[in-house]
């Protein structure tokens, strides 16, 4: 089993290649979860990733007649940018199979590093089956995503690294797909401080791991915007480990994971994917789990596709009240809208949209269902402009 040892000497070949990412306080985040939160910020490294760790270990391990073949990996994204921007680095041949529901942005910026992407399935299952295919049949040497003691070892050197900027931290929190970061991290954890807690996050949608330590059979959803941790199968490398070093296994939902990203984006202005923000998330819904402790989180990734980073940050509006619809009954007279839209600007409030219901509504035929959606600066504000608009004879209501 992968030991302390293993994960230094993969620190000592990382040394100069990629970033030490910060590892610093949130008082912010402290404050509103009620533990003392540190944030380990991966989403900084060139590719955007903790994932190129593990490859940059993986690929300085190579001979060099396994150099000359090639390598190949499949990946829903950040591994692939991780083997693709090391191998370059190092002039090797680097084969990219990714699912075809991989966001564009992580599909490009895999071909901008000069890997040769192939798209294929809709599963990382189906995609990891047509890499093996394409590495038996052309000689690439196959690098795992996270069932690989090299890539394992690399992963773990972020524990590493947050222990020595932050060495009296006593739980750490982190996203488990596969369970490369997690198994490296425990390991590398354990050893230097063998009280602390570790404690794992899986989606909802992808309770992999949970069923394979706990004995649990949570049914696995097809679809999660914590894509990067979507995993049908843990890893055979990892299972053993997370069974004796990890503490605890928590699941989170996608409302959680939004929230998550909003909040860090607006709080920490910093972006990650939904992946990233797992371990915030655990924090929001468990927040008596963690109360009082000095926690340890990492934003592990920050490739996240900017039409559902929209979509998440409307979301997110809607929320916390600050973007919110409301309908307005009123006479289908001349000079009503106006009065409406002006009691709405003397709130305060600032008008999105518009739109006017005659057709399908129960109202008698001379009136008119006004719809608005506004943005507001919270719940409070929302009522304070209906009762302005019921004040002033008008029937207002959330929808």
């Amino acid at each position: 089993m992968l030991q302390i040892d293993d994960i230094r000497a993969a620190a000592a070949r990382l040394e100069g290649q990629l970033l030490r990412t910060p590892c610093v306080e949130s008082r912010t985040l402290s404050q509103l979860t009620g533990c003392q939160v540190f944030l380990k910020f991966e989403n900084l490294q060139y590719t955007a990733s903790f994932k190129e760790r593990g490859a940059c270990n993986k690929l300085a391990q190579l001979t060099p007649e396994e150099r000359s073949r090639g390598v190949i990996a499949m990946s829903a994204g950040n591994h692939a940018q991780g083997v693709a921007y090391h191998a370059q680095r190092l002039g090797l041949r680097a084969v990219i199979v990714m699912p075809r529901f991989t966001p564009g942005v992580k599909v490009e910026r895999t071909r901008g590093f000069g890997a040769e992407v192939v798209l294929h399935g809709d599963t990382l299952d189906e995609a990891r089956a047509h890499a093996r295919a394409l590495a038996e049949r052309q000689g690439l040497v196959f690098v795992h995503p996270y069932d690989d003691e090299a890539i394992v070892a690399g992963q773990g050197t972020v524990a590493l690294e947050m222990l020595a900027d932050v060495p009296d931290l006593d739980t750490l929190v982190i996203a488990v797909g596969g369970g490369g970061l997690i198994a490296g991290m425990a390991t590398a954890a354990k050893a230097l401080r063998p009280g602390i807690e570790v404690v794992g996050v899986q989606t909802e949608r992808f309770p992999a791991m949970v069923n394979a330590i706990k004995g649990t059979h949570h049914a696995q959803g097809s679809s999660t915007i914590a894509e990067g941790i979507a995993v049908g199968t843990p890893g055979e490398v990892n299972i053993p480990i997370v069974r004796e070093r990890v503490d605890d296994l928590l699941l989170v939902d996608e409302g959680d994971i939004e929230q998550a990203i909003v909040m860090l984006l607006e709080i920490e202005k910093t972006l990650v994917e939904g992946a990233g923000a797992a371990g915030l998330a655990a924090l929001l819904k468990h927040p008596q789990r963690f109360r009082g402790r000095r926690v340890g989180l990492v934003l592990c990734g920050g490739n996240i596709d900017p039409m559902l980073l929209a979509s998440i940050i409307e979301r997110g509006m809607v929320r916390a009240g600050r973007l919110a619809r409301i309908a307005v009954n009123a006479r289908d007279v001349p000079g009503n809208l106006a009065r409406i839209t002006a009691l709405v600007a003397e709130a305060g409030a600032n008008i999105d949209e518009v739109h006017h219901q005659r057709a399908f509504t129960l109202l008698a035929a001379q009136n008119v269902e006004i719809e608005l959606v506004l943005q507001t600066r919270g719940r409070e504000h929302v009522q304070q402009v209906i009762d302005l608009l019921n004040g002033a004879g008008f029937a207002a209501h959330v929808q």
